[in-house]
C-alpha cells in the first residue's frame, strides 16, 4: 500500500450532503394542514438548493484546466492507507457524476462514454473527499475501495517495480508500491509465515510473535520509555526513536490479532467528526 506524498494539492470542499435540505421527521407534529404546507415548503427549498448547487458545481467545474480534449487527469487514492488504487480520465460530466453519486467515476477515452469503477465487478470506490492540485489539472478522488481495484485482481493497479523490469525479474501481483509503514506490516506477516518448519534461533520478531507474554511487556516498557521522553525533557530524536519502537512491537500485536492498520486507521477516521463521549458511546454499543 503507497503513501502519497504529491505536492501543491488542494481539497474541494463539495457539499456531497447538499440533498439533505430540510430534516427528517420535521412535519411530524404538524396537523393536515399544516403538514401540506410544510411538504409545499420543503420542496421549495429543496429545488433552491438544487439549483445553488449545480451552479456552484458549474462553477468548480469551469475552474479545471481541462486540456484539448476536455479531459483531466484522475487519480484515486485511498483515504485510510494513502495507497495509490488507480489512474484514469475524466471530463465534465464524470467528475460532476462522482460528486452527485459518490462512486469513483471515469470517461472511457477508447470508448467514449463514462464507466463508474465497480459497475461489472462491484468493487467501488466510494469518494469521501475530491482534491484539484495549485495547477487545477489534476484530480485526486480520495476514497474506500469495496474490494481490488485492479482488473487482475490485485489490491492496486500498481504492482510492477521499475527495479524489478530492469533486473528482469518476474512481475508479481501482490508486489504492491508499499511505503514504510506498510512495508514493515508486510515485513512481519512474512516473518509471521517463514515460522513454519524453520529451525535455529529465530530473530526478535519472530520470538515476539511466539510469545504473547514478552511481546506485551515490550510494548508496556517502550510506552513507558516514549512517556519519559516527555517528563525528563529528551530531544526530539529521542521521543521519534521511541514512537518507532511502540509502532512496531504495536504492529507485531496487530499482526498476532490479525489486525491491519488500514482497520486501525479506518476507526480514527470515524472518530473525527465524533466527540469523546459520542465515540465512547458507540464502542459501547457495540461492544455489547
Amino acid at each position: 500500500m503507497a503513501i502519497s506524498s504529491l505536492p501543491c494539492i488542494q481539497p474541494v470542499r463539495v457539499p456531497f450532503k447538499a440533498c439533505s435540505f430540510f430534516p427528517a421527521g420535521v412535519c411530524g407534529g404538524f396537523n393536515n394542514k399544516k403538514r401540506i404546507n410544510a411538504v409545499v415548503f420543503s420542496s421549495l427549498r429543496k429545488i433552491s438548493n438544487d439549483i445553488n448547487f449545480e451552479s456552484k458545481v458549474d462553477t468548480l467545474l469551469d475552474s479545471i484546466k481541462w486540456d484539448d480534449k476536455g479531459l483531466a487527469v484522475a487519480i484515486a487514492q485511498n483515504v485510510d492507507t494513502g495507497a495509490i488504487l488507480m489512474q484514469g480520465f475524466v471530463n465534465r460530466d464524470a467528475l460532476a457524476t462522482t460528486i452527485t453519486s459518490r462512486k469513483a467515476t471515469f470517461f472511457s477515452r477508447s470508448r467514449a462514454t463514462l464507466w463508474t469503477k465497480g459497475e461489472t465487478s462491484n468493487n467501488f470506490i466510494n469518494i469521501y473527499d475530491i482534491f484539484v492540485d495549485c495547477d487545477r489539472d489534476s484530480i485526486i478522488y480520495l476514497g474506500k475501495p469495496d474490494g481490488p481495484t485492479c482488473h487482475t485482481g490485485s489490491e492496486t493497479c500498481y504492482f510492477t517495480s521499475i527495479g524489478d523490469l530492469l533486473k528482469e525479474q518476474e512481475v508479481e501481483e501482490t508486489n504492491l508500491a508499499l511505503t514504510t509503514l506498510y512495508s514493515l506490516e508486510s515485513t512481519i506477516s512474512k516473518r509471521e509465515l517463514e515460522l513454519a518448519g524453520k529451525r535455529g534461533k529465530p530473530s526478535w520478531t519472530k520470538r515476539l510473535l511466539l510469545d504473547e507474554t514478552l511481546l506485551c511487556s515490550k510494548i508496556r516498557e517502550e510506552a513507558d520509555e516514549l512517556c519519559r521522553t516527555l517528563e525528563e525533557k529528551e530531544d526530539s530524536s529521542c521521543t521519534a526513536s521511541e514512537m518507532a519502537d511502540v509502532i512496531y512491537h504495536a504492529m507485531v500485536l496487530l499482526r498476532r490479532k490479525d489486525v491491519k492498520i488500514e482497520n486501525v486507521l479506518e476507526v480514527l477516521r470515524r472518530r473525527f467528526s465524533q466527540s469523546g463521549i459520542e465515540e465512547k458511546q458507540s464502542r459501547a454499543s457495540t461492544e455489547s
